[in-house]
């Protein structure tokens, strides 16, 4: 017999009662899809995904009492494993990456068409991004794309790095794995751990990611790569 996975389990957190509903009944149209909980703003949504665990948060952008990307900072904070989209009527760039750096998986405008969110939902629950009309493969690049340039120079100073780190730092963003790393370098796997280990101590990230995003953030990279 054919193995038939699960719907996934999706939360709504808006603090319009009717757009909930209307978005509910169109999820639920898909049988790849169930409504497990509706929140009317923030805290609700925090409370609603640590009690259900759903795979999906579909969260408004314009919320009270805790809007939404606060509550992706204490969802980064909590370190939950729901994947979030973000959907709103209208957001800045500025937000778009904020977004993305606390944790969003995908940026969706309401006034998107139904068939457009149900596959950001496949998309994102898949493992990549969605940033308004299309899937994103590369994080680190849309990122790039999306701030704005100039106002801060590159400083290794700042942060104790060795030219060498600099260099496994760019090869992180774009998008290298440690074997890839290890033989553009000509050096081990583990010595690249080794590196790797040392720049996490001195940015003070803990993962590929957040390093990457640190690095976009703050300029690392800027004429390097």
């Amino acid at each position: 017999m054919e193995n038939v996975r699960p719907p996934y389990r999706i939360v709504i957190a808006d603090d319009h009662p009717i757009f909930r509903d209307g978005l509910r009944r169109l999820l639920e149209l898909d049988a790849a899809f169930v409504v497990v909980g509706e929140a009317a703003d923030g805290a609700e949504a925090l409370k609603l995904v640590k009690q259900l665990g759903p795979d999906m948060l579909l969260l408004d952008l314009a919320m009270p009492r805790v809007p939404g990307l606060e509550t992706l900072a204490e969802l980064a904070k909590a370190k939950t494993p729901v994947r979030t989209i973000l959907l709103t009527a209208q957001i800045e760039r500025a937000q778009i990456v904020e977004a993305l750096q606390l944790g969003a998986r995908g940026i969706v405008l309401k006034e998107s068409a139904t068939e457009l969110l149900m596959e950001s939902i496949r998309v994102v629950m898949a493992g990549q991004y969605w940033v308004g009309r299309e899937s994103v493969s590369d994080l680190v690049a849309t990122l790039r794309e999306l701030m704005p340039r100039g106002g801060e120079e590159p400083s290794t100073r700042r942060y104790g790095l060795t030219p060498r780190e600099m260099e496994v730092i760019s090869a992180i963003v774009a998008g290298y794995t440690n074997k890839d790393i290890a033989q553009k370098f000509a050096i081990s796997e583990q010595t690249v751990k080794h590196h790797l280990t040392n720049v996490f101590d001195k940015v003070g990230v803990s993962t590929r990611l957040e390093l990457a995003l640190f690095a976009v953030n703050h300029h690392l990279t800027d004429g390097i790569i």
